[in-house]
């Protein structure tokens, strides 16, 4: 399938279900993002939600997965386990403008969660079922008898197949640089297979992805907003450049 357009992407835009709102004062309506809402405007292909801890981008990334079908904990839409039942009510309150496609395969990942996402794996591997083994899709290992960074990595080489929606939110946490530079390979070669990425990131290197769409999230809410001007880019920059006297004023 050849890259979606603005026309056929699967999510095109977020909104938000204003009139709904109980009270601006409580979780997680009281986020910036939420306070001071604009309707979202996805990119057809890489679409980047930055920004500091604290700002809502798990949240927001959460209601928009939850929201399109797919477990809070992460997985497949076919994924329907709990372990704690933690996620906001905001997927009730957002609504989400789809294209005319279709995707043939979807996956929410978590880095949070996704060790739960394993044992469940292993859970429904135990039962007798038709067909292959779940893991079978994930390489045939064990996630639990990999290291993190290597269990992500199956997920993204082995589950995630094209023509696909995936939502993704910190899945840089257990990749060295090295396997960041082969998930931006990776990310590029699904999208050049019809699929669209939703990504919550820290990783300046993650967020390099050529036109893609970067959204920051603040005080005053989301705003578009370049590599090159994101604070992460910034300091990373100032850390390699000119380290000695960054940490000069850090330790003062």
């Amino acid at each position: 399938m050849p890259k979606l357009t603005e026309t056929d992407a699967f999510i095109r835009r977020l909104q938000l279900k204003e009139e709904e709102i109980p009270s601006y004062h409580t979780f997680p309506f009281d986020l910036p993002v939420i306070r001071h809402f604009q309707d979202v405007v996805f990119h057809p292909n890489v679409t980047y939600i930055i920004g500091e801890n604290g700002m809502g981008k798990s949240t927001l990334l959460e209601a928009i997965a939850v929201a399109f079908g797919f477990n809070p904990e992460g997985g497949t839409r076919n994924f329907r386990f709990s372990t704690y039942d933690s996620h906001s009510p905001l997927d009730h309150y957002v609504r989400l403008v789809k294209g005319v496609l279709r995707p043939n395969d979807s996956f929410f990942f978590r880095a949070e969660t996704f060790y739960n996402v394993a044992t469940n794996i292993e859970e429904m591997d135990k039962q007798p079922q038709a067909g292959g083994k779940v893991i079978d899709g994930f390489g045939g290992k064990s996630l639990h008898e990999q290291s993190h960074g290597q269990a992500f990595f199956a997920a993204f080489m082995h589950r995630f197949r094209g023509n696909g929606l995936y939502i993704l939110d910190e899945p840089e946490a257990a990749l060295s640089p090295l396997r960041q530079m082969s998930m931006l390979a990776r990310i590029h070669e699904l999208v050049e297979n019809g699929s669209q990425f939703i990504i919550s990131t820290h990783a300046p290197m993650l967020m390099g992805y050529p036109d893609a769409k970067l959204l920051e999230l603040t005080e005053d809410g989301m705003q578009e907003t370049t590599l090159e001007q994101t604070s992460h880019y910034t300091l990373l920059k100032q850390f390699i450049e000119n380290r000695d006297r960054l940490l000069h004023h850090l330790f003062e």
